[in-house]
């Protein structure tokens, strides 16, 4: 089997990879939702695929793995390595969780990271009130994460939450950096203890924090939430966009408080997760399959976390219907220090239209059953994705 084409189009707000091969047998990948300018890096590759075995997963990723970087510029990397393994599944006759070695779950666990409600306010009856419908939600979520601090407009809309101005940058993840007030800290642990008043010990609470915390504060914080008996505190210090890790620094944090301190989403391979693992900087690891090389890396990355202790909750918010696909199936293979993945959905809604292979419903009691479909399980459909291909991508499908 040979790579004839590698193609890119723009489905929706996905950047959606296809491998053609001249055996018949495509195989797709598909970034964040808020990616499209991923495009041409993908197309970039094209040449360096053609001609190859795409099956031979690893070979084809030693070609162009040093060609990524830190989220945003390792999902082109990542969901080429995706497409890959839907080729070699579909190619072979298996789910492609049976080629990384096999499933050790039947069904795995999600968070609720994606399913949300506007926001009418910050102050704590409001957090309140957000995880009372997302605990109602017919999913049955047994984990809910919720952004908060830095990782949410409280930044701006609490009254001298920090010592500093919001970046007014226009882009998704920008850096805003301070030290907190007493106020802000006060009101952060307000708005938890409403959280978990309602949620009890029933439904796990997590929180996205960051990054933007400076040391002191975020010490502070994760000490004063001991009592809430949080699932952990994501990217205090960095993550999401941030193209560092700071393992020394989340270090500090993480040996002064039995809070769980989380972070990784925003890291590409696993060099990049080397000290943040050996020297025990976090508790909980959150690589993005479709930001961190692909599938396999992210499995390697769990087993070495393991190996050190560390739990994994793979990130993976906007990855769409084929990421959700993607996610399950390396979930339902990695050890047993894995807590759950970051649910992902179709967006826009018409994305459920265009695929098949998904359960219904997808998710049931806070668990998906893993999909044994051939490939990653859940394919595109040509016909009825082909009317949300602009002009530029008519040929996608051909």
């Amino acid at each position: 089997m040979k790579i004839i084409d590698l193609k890119c189009a723009i489905i929706g707000k996905s950047p959606v990879v296809r491998i053609v091969t001249d055996e018949g047998i495509s195989g797709y990948g598909q970034a964040e939702t808020w990616k499209p300018f991923l495009k041409p890096h993908v197309l970039a590759f094209r040449d360096a695929l053609i001609g190859e075995d795409p099956t031979d997963v690893e070979r084809v990723m030693l070609k162009i793995r040093q060609r990524g970087g830190f989220k945003p510029w390792g999902a082109a990397i990542s969901i080429i390595e995706i497409a890959l393994w839907d080729v070699a599944g579909k190619a072979a006759g298996l789910p492609v969780h049976k080629l990384l070695g096999g499933k050790v779950r039947d069904k795995v666990r999600v968070y609720n990271g994606s399913l949300r409600f506007p926001f009418t306010g910050y102050e704590p009856e409001d957090y309140a009130e957000d995880v009372r419908k997302m605990a109602a939600l017919p999913e049955g979520f047994t984990i809910i994460k919720q952004p908060i601090g830095f990782h949410s407009a409280m930044k701006r809309e609490v009254p001298n939450f920090y010592y500093g101005e919001p970046n007014k940058s226009p882009f998704h993840g920008a850096l805003d950096r301070g030290k907190a007030t007493e106020k802000g800290i006060a009101h952060v642990v307000a708005c938890v203890a409403a959280m978990k008043e309602v949620l009890g010990d029933e439904i796990g609470l997590a929180l996205d924090c960051g990054p933007g915390w400076m040391v002191p504060d975020a010490i502070r914080l994760a000490k004063e939430l001991e009592p809430f008996n949080l699932m952990w505190l994501e990217d205090l210090i960095t993550g999401d966009y941030v193209p560092w890790v700071n393992a020394d620094v989340f270090r500090e944090v993480t040996r002064m408080s039995t809070t769980p301190i989380h972070t990784g989403e925003q890291i590409y391979l696993r060099q990049n997760f080397k000290q943040l693992i050996e020297s025990h900087a976090v508790h909980v690891i959150g690589p993005d399959p479709a930001d961190v090389g692909g599938i396999a890396e992210l499995k390697w990355i769990a087993e070495y976390a393991d190996l050190h202790g560390i739990l994994i909750a793979p990130h993976g918010t906007a990855n769409g219907l084929l990421g959700l696909a993607a996610l399950i199936q390396v979930s339902a293979t990695l050890p047993s220090n894995y807590i759950a993945f970051e649910y992902t959905t179709g967006d826009p809604d018409w994305w459920y239209d265009i695929v098949e292979g998904l359960p219904n419903p997808i998710v049931k009691d806070g668990m998906i059953d893993v999909l044994t479909r051939p490939g990653m399980g859940v394919d595109l459909i040509p016909e009825k994705a082909k009317r949300y291909l602009s002009v530029e991508d008519a040929d996608f499908f051909d």
